[in-house]
C-alpha cells in the first residue's frame, strides 16, 4: 500500500497540519479497525486517512486518530487528495465523491488546492448560563473578564469587502456547531487574549465528553488584515492542540454567517497554528442555494514522505 506523510493547509514543508495518508491496493478492503487506530497511534499523527478507490473518481475514507475512529477529519481530507493526484489516481480539474462516516462530500481538485464541502450546518446549541461560561472560560485558562466577546466595531474583519457590517456592541457568545463534526466555538476578545489561552486539558477532556463535542475551538474576529485567528483543543481525543482544522473552521464559517459577521457567498480566511509555529491558512466559503447553507473549506498541502506500508 502506499503511504504518505502530507503537511495540509501549508504551502511549504513544516507549517499546516501533518496526517499520515494511506491509499489502499486495488481491490483490497479496509484492515481491521483496531488495526488502523494502531497504525495511527504508531504514525502519531493527529488523524491518519485510510483511502479505498472505488473507480470513477470516487473514494471511501476511513479515519483514526491515536485512539479512536473518527467520523470526518478536514485536514487529512485535503491531504488525501494531494496524495490521491500524486498517485495518479485522480488529477486537477477533477470533482471527486469522498464517502466518509459523515456523508458523502463533493471535492475539487485544482493545481493549487483542494475544496471539499462540509455536511449541512447543524446548530447542536449555545452556552450562555452565567455558571456554565464561567466553567467554560476558567477551563480554557481565560480570565473572567474576557467571558463572552463584545464585538469592538471598527477592525472586525475591515479588508474583506464580503463580509456584512459589524453589529457593534454585540455579544457574541460560545456555540455547538457541526459541519461534520461538532466543536464549541468559543470567542475571545483579541490576539492577546487568543494567545494566552492555557487550557486545563483534563477537564476539558470531561467538558468535551459531557457536551458531546470533539473540542473547543477558539477564535477572535478583531483581527488585523481581516483574517479570522483562531486555535483548536481536542484533548478527548489525544489531540491537545491542532494547527489547522478543516471541519472546525467549517463550522465557525457557518458561526459568522449566523451572527451576521459574514454575507451570503463569502470567503473567508483562517490562520492557525500560530502558537505551536506551525502556521495554516485554510479558505472558508459560504453559499446559499433554494435557502439552503452551502459550506466548503479549503486549502493547499505539501507531500513530505512517499512510501509503502504493510499491514
Amino acid at each position: 500500500m502506499k503511504f504518505y506523510i502530507v503537511d495540509a493547509f501549508a504551502d511549504t514543508l513544516f507549517g499546516g497540519n501533518p496526517a499520515g495518508v494511506v491509499i489502499l491496493d486495488d481491490g483490497m478492503d479496509f484492515p481491521h479497525s483496531e488495526q488502523m487506530r494502531k497504525t495511527a497511534a504508531e504514525l502519531r499523527y493527529s488523524e491518519t486517512a485510510f483511502i479505498k478507490p472505488m473507480g470513477s473518481n470516487q473514494f471511501q475514507v476511513r479515519y483514526f486518530t491515536p485512539t479512536s475512529a473518527v467520523d470526518l477529519c478536514g485536514h487529512a481530507t485535503i491531504g488525501s487528495f494531494v496524495a490521491l493526484t500524486d498517485a495518479g489516481l485522480t488529477s486537477p480539474g477533477t470533482g471527486c465523491i469522498c464517502s466518509t462516516l459523515a456523508g458523502e462530500l463533493n471535492i475539487q481538485v485544482s493545481e493549487a488546492s483542494i475544496l471539499m464541502d462540509m455536511g449541512a450546518p447543524e446548530v447542536i446549541g449555545e452556552i450562555s448560563g452565567s455558571e456554565e461560561l464561567k466553567e467554560l472560560y476558567e477551563i480554557m485558562g481565560i480570565s473572567s473578564r474576557n467571558q463572552g466577546h463584545i464585538l469592538s466595531g471598527g477592525n472586525i474583519l475591515a479588508d474583506a469587502n464580503i463580509l456584512s457590517e459589524a453589529k457593534t456592541g454585540r455579544l457574541l457568545i460560545p456555540e455547538i456547531i457541526s459541519t461534520g463534526l461538532p466543536d464549541i466555538l468559543l470567542p475571545v476578545e483579541n490576539e492577546a487574549a487568543l494567545s494566552a489561552i492555557a487550557p486545563d486539558f483534563s477537564a476539558l477532556s470531561r467538558l468535551s465528553e459531557r457536551y458531546g463535542v470533539v473540542g473547543v475551538h477558539a477564535f477572535t474576529v478583531n483581527s488585523e488584515g481581516g483574517a479570522v485567528h483562531c486555535r483548536n483543543f481536542a484533548p478527548l481525543y489525544d489531540i491537545d492542540e491542532e494547527a489547522a482544522t478543516g471541519t472546525s473552521n467549517g463550522a465557525l464559517t457557518y458561526y459568522l454567517y449566523k451572527n451576521g459577521l459574514i454575507a451570503e457567498n463569502a470567503e473567508v480566511r483562517f490562520i492557525q497554528g500560530e502558537a505551536m509555529a506551525r502556521p495554516s491558512v485554510i479558505t472558508g466559503r459560504l453559499s446559499v442555494m433554494d435557502g439552503s447553507v452551502k459550506i466548503q473549506v479549503g486549502g493547499s498541502a505539501v507531500i513530505l514522505v512517499r512510501g509503502t506500508i504493510d499491514l
